[in-house]
């Protein structure tokens, strides 16, 4: 009599778990079906079952980037400053991308050629997206900013993204005050031309 197959919750999230730290440590060109498999203890057939084809497992690794990313920035402080509340999300992008580049790259820069982000893909970051234009609209509320919120909050994530891609790849400087530095430069530089 045949095993029965285990295509239980718990091995779907243990796949993606290994997915996602193996996408981090090996980065994009050594990304398999076969190699998350055999990392996972499992077969290919049971890793394409569980997601449908590599793409499906890329999209999970991608919905999975952006639950991430919403629970670190669900865990910041809301002050009385809206200013400093807007530097602390753009601060917590910063130790995201770094902590996570190819995750962060696959969420915004989408590296693999079977994986074409559509309509469910793009509102998965919808969440993220309206948090920082939220923390926006606080600061043109106060006067810290004037202009869109919605543009306001699309440049600072691209500069944020940027910047922490720039550190990542260790283009940013050599030493941890030289980054403060440049980060400090940027993120007031932005925020300081969009006044009143």
């Amino acid at each position: 009599m045949p095993r029965a197959k285990q295509r239980t919750p718990e091995m779907r999230e243990r796949v993606l778990r290994i997915s996602v730290e193996m996408l981090g440590r090996d980065g994009v060109a050594a990304f398999t079906t076969r190699r998350v498999a055999q990392e996972a203890a499992t077969s290919p057939p049971a890793v394409y079952e569980l997601f449908g084809d590599k793409a499906g497992l890329v999209r999970q690794i991608f919905f999975e980037g952006f639950r991430r990313l919403w629970r670190q920035l669900e865990a910041l402080a809301q002050t009385d400053d809206p200013r400093v509340d807007l530097v602390a999300v753009i601060e917590a992008l910063r130790v995201f991308v770094r902590a996570n580049p190819v995750l962060a790259e696959l969420m915004f820069a989408h590296p693999f050629a079977d994986f074409d982000p559509g309509p469910n893909e793009r509102a998965a970051g919808s969440g993220v997206r309206e948090f920082i234009v939220g923390r926006v609209r606080r600061c043109i509320t106060a006067g810290v900013v004037a202009g869109d919120a919605t543009d306001i909050a699309h440049a600072l994530l691209a500069l944020a993204h940027g910047l922490a891609t720039q550190e990542s790849a260790g283009w940013l400087g050599t030493s941890r005050a030289s980054m403060n530095r440049r980060w400090a430069i940027a993120v007031n530089a932005m925020i300081d031309g969009l006044r009143p």
